[in-house]
């Protein structure tokens, strides 16, 4: 007994120590956040304006993943080994800070300081398209990096002059995606995804019955992959003087093996190390050669905008433009992360509704889709929306099945020409690990239940041929619904969207010509058509969903599991891949999901 008392008191302490060294941990680095917040926001306070030097550089290093809307929250994607935080700036404050740049008097050029730019193919485009806006002011834009990548390659191709180190990489070889298959894994794990889907091009499901891409999924990958390089290529060529079949040529044949090369070919105009790079800037500055350049950062530059207004009536402030941001995949709930929730994404759509100084709503759609339920009770929300008041469509990188459904039922739906749409269509997955438990864990189950069909759901036994033909009919009744919804929305016929539907995905300009989208473009052209919609002479735009308090948003980094938090630190731009496979078996239900995602690199 008193050896049991010895080891339950040590255990005891060895807890409270572990407890209290925990909550010292946690204390340090909430006051190193803390500290690194009031230190970020002193420079930029109340007190604190940040100043833009006359005959200065705009520099853009766009190498942080750029999503629809700039997070306000210091402590979000925080570097725990530099203490500060990793956040970008939002696509909306980037185009508002190259719009400001354009008219700035105190800003001769753009300074375009380029590698990799984590972002999406509409993301991209609209990015370029600012800058081609921007050239109307007749100032100046350069670009510079050590490697292009096709992505980057692409903004850089808006710019007066393209440099590249005389040692670096131009990439040039054309588009290409791939799909991972876990068939085979999932059958060494004893492991059945039970599936039932409508639609010959809804392929999201494909991964784990085949081996490889059916024929339809090949067709529209083809399609999707050759609209977009198509789409690149035209616009590069317009702005390098090269035609389009000898780019094709030049990717065809992997001309570009150094920067030499691409410099013969006219991809680039110089081959500049830093310091030849730094002496042109100094000469289009018309400054000494040993004067200090006045450069300004993106980041530091946004701090700069002011409220976005048409005009300085009054007026202005009853006649606002709501702006509502729906970004990620689609899940039932408040919005968490990177997913959407239809709690959070309805109330946002219901208050723009109520509030009789929004005259016009601009819904922003950023999404792959997600839970079919979650998808209807948002679109019930721009039916209602529509009846009160315009309502336009802005679609991003990707508004597809369920990231369409709640679109569909808009006055006007706008989308860049590299958007991702469509896949109307809808699948359930059931997985069946009874394998798994019984052959590889030596794991069991029983049960009991009061009705034939009571545990169906379950994930330990395989579904009978009756239960699978019932929730084919639960399919069929979401897909049945879906195309109606798409039809009365579109003016279409059922027929008619089922023929572009059964689960195909369009890029934004084959969008236009079947009937899918109204217009090309990006989040501009959309507040232009809902003031045009309004009878607005002069708005005010603001934001939904409101943003949360940074400190409420500090207690879920710290929640964060520590093993997602190691993930991202060593997985980088492949934890999706690990993402993936997490997945697998978290796939349950009927959803109304785009099969796949794309990147330029």
């Amino acid at each position: 007994m008193k050896q049991f008392f010895k080891f339950m008191f040590a255990s005891m302490v060895g807890t409270f120590i572990t407890i209290m060294s925990a909550s010292i941990i946690s204390m340090i680095i909430f006051f190193a956040m803390l500290g690194s917040f009031v230190s970020s926001a002193s420079e930029s306070g109340p007190g604190k304006v940040t100043k833009v030097e006359n005959n200065s550089i705009l520099q853009l290093t766009l190498n942080k993943p750029i999503t629809d809307r700039t997070s306000e929250n210091p402590f979000e994607n925080f570097d725990f080994n530099a203490m500060e935080s990793q956040n970008g700036l939002g696509l909306d404050k980037i185009l508002r800070s190259i719009e400001k740049a354009k008219t700035d008097d105190k800003i001769k050029g753009i300074y375009l300081d380029l590698s990799y730019i984590p972002a999406g193919m509409a993301t991209l485009e609209e990015l370029r398209a600012a800058l081609i806006d921007f050239k109307k002011s007749k100032k100046w834009i350069i670009s510079y990096s050590e490697v292009y990548t096709q992505g980057s390659y692409y903004i850089a191709s808006a710019a007066d002059k393209i440099y590249v180190n005389p040692a670096g990489i131009v990439e040039h070889r054309g588009l290409a995606s791939e799909l991972m298959f876990f068939k085979n894994a999932l059958e060494k794990l004893d492991v059945e995804m039970q599936i039932i889907r409508h639609g010959k091009f809804k392929s999201a499901v494909e991964p784990y019955m085949l081996e490889k891409m059916s024929d339809a999924n090949r067709e529209q990958y083809q399609l999707i992959l050759n609209t977009a390089w198509s789409s690149m290529i035209k616009e590069v060529s317009k702005s390098r003087n090269i035609s389009v079949e000898k780019l094709n040529s030049l990717a065809d044949n992997m001309t570009i093996q150094d920067a030499k090369i691409a410099q013969e070919e006219g991809l680039v105009d110089e081959l500049y190390y830093k310091d030849e790079l730094l002496l042109e800037i100094r000469n289009r500055l018309e400054i000494g050669e040993n004067d200090d350049i006045n450069s300004i950062s993106l980041a530091k530059y946004a701090k700069t905008l002011k409220k976005k207004k048409k005009s300085s009536n009054k007026d202005a402030l009853k006649n606002q433009i709501a702006i509502i941001y729906a970004a990620g995949e689609i899940n039932s709930g408040k919005s968490k992360g990177n997913s959407m929730g239809s709690e959070t994404i309805s109330r946002a759509i219901r208050d723009a509704r109520l509030d009789s100084n929004v005259k016009a709503i601009v819904l922003r759609v950023n999404s792959p889709g997600g839970s079919a339920l979650a998808s209807d009770i948002m679109w019930r929300e721009v039916v209602l929306a529509k009846k009160a008041k315009p309502v336009i469509v802005s679609m991003g990188d990707v508004a597809a099945s369920g990231g369409y459904y709640i679109a569909c039922a808009a006055d006007k739906i706008v989308a860049d020409e590299k958007t991702i749409t469509g896949s109307i269509g809808v699948f359930g997955v059931v997985p069946n690990a009874q394998g798994l438990m019984n052959n590889k864990l030596g794991i069991t189950f029983d049960r009991v239940q009061t009705n034939e069909h009571a545990g169906m759901m379950t994930i330990f036994k395989p579904l009978t041929a009756e239960e699978k033909d019932i929730i084919q009919i639960g399919v069929e009744k979401i897909y049945d619904d879906f195309i109606s919804k798409v039809a009365e929305g579109r003016g279409m016929t059922k027929a008619q969207v089922d023929s572009i539907g059964q689960g195909r995905v369009w890029m934004g300009l084959d969008a236009l010509n079947i009937g899918l989208v109204d217009e090309i473009g990006g989040m501009d052209k959309a507040i232009e058509i809902a003031q045009e919609h309004a009878n607005l002479e002069s708005y005010e735009l603001v934001s939904y969903p409101k943003l949360k308090d940074p400190f409420e948003e500090l207690i879920e980094e710290l929640s964060m599991n520590i093993e997602t938090r190691i993930l991202n630190k060593a997985l980088g731009k492949e934890q999706k891949y690990y993402n993936k496979l997490q997945s697998i078996t978290q796939k349950s239900g009927i959803m109304a999901r785009m099969a796949f995602d794309i990147d330029i690199h």
